[in-house]
């Protein structure tokens, strides 16, 4: 049987400024562990801006995006404008603040938001084609925004819950470890950083998340 595929959009590298490393990694460790192939993706833009990680200051530089998110994907990472639903089974979006400012500006705007159009144009893509697609921590956010009808989960988060309602969607609570399943939108969430998460509840997160898109896949 041929081996499934995701493609794995990435935001950045840190989570105050790019994608949570512990998601983007053990996104990848869940999609090898469950016996499929993964590719990455990252919008090539100027990244909002970069925090030092340490006192969560910002700093007199520029980052872009796609060479960052080259660091977690060991070079081998594709521009998010070269993406073809048709050449994957799923798409998965990790966490991070990068979600929130670089792939969207949900992290200024709220339910105003908007959404990079390559991270737009590849949601409705594989929603259009009928393929799942995952989200972790604060990710689901760009989910509602593009998707607006379908249910998902940020954990416990009243006020993030309350804007997903705003834009459209319905929110589930889960707790560590735990998923929300859209069985009609083929769209899989899980809370990752959302909740006060230990790594290995991140982990347990992504591989239920991934389980849950391959069964849709099945």
């Amino acid at each position: 049987m041929q081996k499934k595929n995701f493609a794995v959009i990435l935001s950045g590298c840190g989570h105050q400024d790019g994608v949570e490393i512990h998601e983007a990694t053990l996104t990848l460790w869940a999609i090898h562990k469950n016996g499929a192939e993964f590719k990455c993706y990252a919008p090539d833009i100027k990244q909002h801006h970069v925090l030092n990680h340490i006192t969560g200051q910002e700093m007199d530089e520029e980052r872009n995006v796609l060479i960052e998110s080259a660091r977690i994907a060991r070079g081998k990472i594709t521009p998010l404008s070269a993406f073809a639903a048709e050449s994957v089974d799923g798409l998965v979006l990790p966490g991070g603040f990068g979600a929130a400012k670089n792939l969207s500006s949900y992290a200024f705007d709220g339910a105003d938001c908007t959404v990079n159009p390559d991270v737009a144009k590849a949601v409705q893509a594989m929603h259009a084609a009928g393929k799942p697609i995952g989200a972790l921590c604060i990710a689901p956010v760009i989910l509602a925004k593009v998707l607006g009808d379908v249910t998902l989960t940020i954990g416990q988060d009243s006020s993030t819950a309350a804007n997903l309602a705003a834009m459209g969607a319905r929110h589930t609570p889960t707790l560590h470890g735990e998923i929300a399943i859209d069985r009609k939108n083929k769209v899989v969430s899980t809370p990752c950083y959302m909740l006060d998460s230990r790594v290995d509840q991140i982990g347990d997160g992504a591989d239920h998340l991934i389980r849950a898109m391959m069964e849709m896949m099945a």
